[in-house]
């Protein structure tokens, strides 16, 4: 009696891996969070006045600086969002990194926009989820 062994297909073979979906969903929210934060910051660059908050009064904070600070953030959050979606490691330590920094940045905007800020903070914590608890971990294809 001979039973024949099933062929694989070639897509199948030993060595390739697909990334999780929390890798994938990690990958795509880090890449909208780094457009929305260049957004952000390039608003903060084009209008350089002072911030006024509600009826609270001037806050002493140059809009420009963070302008900066938030168009950077969002151009490596791209760039890791790129790194993550080709299957590197180093894009997710980075992505981890700069999701942290990006929630430090939120949480210290709170005064002028608290509900985006909070926003911003939930997502970046979804990100550092996905990142460091499904980062790693590719299942064979």
């Amino acid at each position: 009696m001979s039973t024949s062994v099933p062929q694989v297909p070639a897509e199948y073979e030993i060595g390739q891996t697909e990334q999780s979906g929390w890798n994938i969903f990690a990958g795509i929210v880090l890449a909208l969070n780094g457009f929305f934060g260049m957004m952000y910051g390039l608003a903060g660059i084009l209008n350089d006045q002072v911030l006024h908050v509600g009826g609270r009064g001037p806050v002493i904070f140059d809009f420009t600086t963070w302008g900066w600070v938030t168009l950077i953030i969002g151009v490596v959050q791209a760039i890791a969002a790129y790194s993550i979606w080709a299957g590197n490691q180093f894009g997710r330590w980075i992505g981890i990194l700069v999701a942290g920094l990006s929630s430090i940045a939120a949480l210290l905007s709170i005064p002028a926009y608290p509900f985006w800020s909070l926003a911003v903070f939930a997502v970046d914590v979804l990100i550092i989820y996905g990142l460091a608890a499904y980062g790693g971990q590719h299942r064979p294809a």
